[in-house]
């Protein structure tokens, strides 16, 4: 995952740690690192440096994740508003929150096969994590999806968009905070889903200031090290963060970290958007 402009955290990198008085020998002590792993950070040769190893430097050197990444320059934050509770950034899940789930795929499925709907669901299940962490491209779970089924080929990608709808409240909702709020998408799905979503106006067309795709950063919900990355990406601090999903599981880790969250209800949608709405009012300025 690439979450920040290389170049430039080699150059932050290398002035913080210059102002601490350490060499790159006394920095790798302390993080803990390899010698050349911190020497191609620094020189921005590392094209995807982990967010977890950046965040061990900056303690090390004393300094916040947000100012040797650079989120805060990235991110416009003096243009946007706070909610009442102090939420900043409110991240959305997509699955069961912004579209209807894809479970009528495998009906569609089966129909299309001759097969019983657990079957393909107990399979699909199977390889669902390896999927949205990136460890299974799209290609390999179709291929292993087909040969678990005992069919020739089939192409998941297409029965997913075909499959999914959108919350129509719930666009609503983020189309009108995207105006007030810094705002992003949090999904477990795989690669290359979200774009797709977006080109068949699945999703609500708004400028996202952050996007964590669980496949680019190879973390899934309700690991906490997603988490982790999605505070970064935020570019503010864990308590202006609101995360909306739809499974309580991913919802504990985000309250420990000390974000917000809000539990979102796909069969009475209409009244979880109105809560979130309601939820989402601006502070008095």
């Amino acid at each position: 995952m690439s979450v920040v402009d290389e170049k430039s955290l080699g150059q932050r990198l290398q002035s913080a740690r210059q102002n601490a008085g350490l060499t790159q020998q006394a920095m790798c002590q302390k993080a803990n690192l390899s010698y050349s792993t911190l020497a191609k950070i620094e020189r921005g040769a590392i094209k995807s440096p982990s967010i977890f190893t950046i965040r061990s430097i900056a303690e090390v050197l004393g300094v916040s994740l947000d100012d040797l990444v650079g989120f805060k320059a990235v991110s416009n934050n003096s243009e946007k508003q706070v909610t009442k509770s102090g939420v900043r950034f409110i991240y959305f899940d997509i699955n069961g929150c912004l579209v209807r789930f894809f479970h009528r795929a495998f009906t569609a499925i089966a129909e299309d096969y001759q097969l019983t709907p657990d079957i393909i669901e107990s399979t699909f299940w199977k390889y669902n994590d390896d999927v949205c962490t990136g460890e299974m491209t799209i290609s390999q779970f179709n291929k292993q999806f087909a040969k678990d089924l005992g069919i020739e080929r089939i192409d998941w990608e297409d029965y997913y968009i075909k499959a999914v709808e959108p919350i129509q409240e719930m666009h609503d909702l983020v189309r009108w905070a995207s105006e007030h709020y810094l705002v992003g998408l949090m999904s477990n799905i795989g690669q290359g889903f979200i774009k797709q979503m977006m080109n068949a106006g699945l999703l609500p067309e708004v400028k996202y200031d952050a996007i964590v795709d669980s496949s680019e950063v190879g973390e899934i919900k309700p690991n906490p090290k997603v988490y982790q990355v999605a505070e970064a990406k935020a570019g503010v601090a864990a308590e202006e963060i609101l995360l909306i999903d739809d499974t309580r599981a991913n919802l504990m880790p985000a309250q420990k970290a000390g974000w917000h969250v809000m539990w979102f209800n796909d069969y009475d949608s209409a009244e979880s958007a109105k809560r979130a709405r309601i939820a989402l009012e601006p502070a008095k300025g």
